[in-house]
């Protein structure tokens, strides 16, 4: 049976520690190598290396950093929702809401689709036709069925489930040492590159490193757990891109580069190790899609919840399972990922791609509006940085933000516009139904009262924690 536990504090679900969250982590940016290769396909070995090496130090590591400082200053379901709020009002908080939950459940709708892909090699009758359709729903409600369930649950399926999916590739990786050519990692023609696609590519498999602020209410002692988490999956991703990469372009025997393309690393497995590691991969990648399925609904469902917790959503969405799941948020989620399962993949990647910039451009100006405007606020973890170094460090992503959607296609701008006005319209009329009194509505304070409130609770939940372990060191520094 169901029950209407409106806020976190009345939760008592068991927390989620450190290992589950950097594997949850791990599957909200990454799930393995699975996906990467249309990038060597667009633009070849020494592009597609140069970019996972360098991308993370402009892009992965800024998002991350500025991550475990908001939300470890704001430890409370809802994420970014809180510090858009917190930076530049109600509105915009919706707003980001509306983008961000809009591009989680857009990019889960790839997941189902690319697990039939997959499972059509061995099973030739899910490729398409009604069997597909019966398939793809049977798919999403038992993998959404897990996610009732509990986060826990969800937690520790993500580390088995990750475990096995990297396994395979440290033996491609250890196979393909004697074969390991360094010439073909300097290939590379510009003339024939698909900027494009290389650049949606490498931004989908390095991004949503924010995604885990929004369950961060179920986190034990988020303080010290989340930003350690991020540090963890921030290396966990990078290797279980580049060591493949590295093996399957420096050891593949060489072919036509456009043959680089998902699915690939099965073909390269076969080649190195032979059928049985085909086979492995093959299993990786389908029950990788389940990971990056499940931890994707895990952020949408508790961003919804944490939403309803603040006051900005209808109560009806922080209504909790007996396993502490949000229900609605659930139910909304899967039903978008139905809904959007009919666009193709390079379609879903643009517009799940176009409306994360709109939510991180403004994430970023949050990050430093705060540094400007509170500069009281209470932050369990900071950037080592002043005002003017934060902003530089925004300053590049940014760019790089505007570039990913100057290259999108005329419908993809066009789709994203017409989502963007319907989130505009909803606002006033949650508003007014509120003013109305037509729905209930939870009365929270505001996030910055949030934090003057939620810190120094925590932090006297260190000092207990830490007189349970006998750590005097910690006790002083957090009396």
């Amino acid at each position: 049976m169901d029950s209407p536990k409106r806020g976190s504090n009345q939760h008592q679900q068991r927390k989620l520690p450190l290992l589950p969250l950097v594997f949850l982590i791990f599957y909200e940016v990454s799930g393995g190598p699975f996906g990467v290769e249309d990038a060597v396909g667009a633009g070849g070995a020494l592009l597609t290396l140069l970019g996972f090496i360098v991308m993370p130090f402009l892009w992965s590591i800024p998002e991350a950093v500025i991550t475990a400082e908001l939300a470890t200053a704001f430890p409370d379901n809802g994420g970014y929702v809180l510090w858009i709020q917190a930076a530049f009002g109600p509105f915009w908080g919706f707003q980001e809401g509306w983008w961000k939950w809009l591009s989680g459940v857009i990019d889960n709708a790839l997941y189902p689709v690319m697990f039939l892909d997959y499972l059509k090699w061995a099973i030739p009758s899910v490729a398409g036709g009604v069997v597909r359709l019966i398939s793809l729903l049977v798919i999403t409600a038992a993998l959404t069925i897990v996610n009732y369930r509990g986060l826990t649950i969800v937690g520790y399926t993500a580390v088995a489930l990750g475990i096995f999916s990297l396994l395979p590739f440290v033996v491609l990786f250890f196979l393909a040492i004697p074969s390991l050519e360094p010439a073909r990692w300097l290939e590379v023609d510009l003339r024939d590159t698909n900027w494009t696609l290389y650049l949606n590519t490498l931004f989908w498999n390095l991004n949503y490193w924010d995604s885990v602020s929004t369950l961060v209410g179920e986190v034990d002692r988020p303080h010290e757990t989340v930003p350690r988490a991020l540090a963890a999956a921030l290396v966990l991703v990078v290797a279980s891109y580049l060591l493949p990469l590295l093996a399957g372009t420096g050891a593949a025997p060489p072919g036509d580069r456009k043959l680089w393309a998902d699915g690939y690393f099965a073909h390269i497995a076969l080649k190195i190790g032979g059928g049985w590691l085909k086979w492995w991969v093959e299993l990786a990648a389908l029950l990788s899609n389940a990971g990056m399925f499940e931890a994707e609904m895990s952020s949408d469902s508790f961003q919804l919840l944490g939403m309803a917790e603040r006051g900005i959503l209808p109560a009806a969405f922080a209504r909790r399972s007996r396993y502490g799941t949000p229900v609605l948020g659930i139910l909304f989620s899967a039903t978008g990922v139905i809904l959007l399962s009919w666009l193709n993949f390079q379609e879903i990647i643009e517009i799940l791609n176009f409306l994360y910039c709109c939510g991180m451009l403004l994430e970023f100006a949050a990050f430093v509006w705060l540094r400007i405007k509170q500069p009281n606020l209470v932050r369990p973890y900071k950037v080592p940085l002043g005002t003017i170094g934060v902003t530089v460090m925004c300053l590049v992503p940014s760019v790089l933000l505007v570039v990913v959607m100057c290259i999108a296609s005329a419908k993809t701008v066009v789709l994203s516009v017409v989502f963007s006005l319907v989130g505009f319209a909803v606002y006033p009329a949650i508003q007014l139904a509120k003013k109305k009194s037509w729905l209930s509505f939870i009365d929270a304070p505001d996030p910055i009262a949030l934090n003057k409130e939620k810190i120094p609770a925590l932090a006297e939940e260190r000092i207990v924690h830490a007189r349970e372990a006998g750590d005097e060191q910690t006790q002083l520094l957090c009396s």
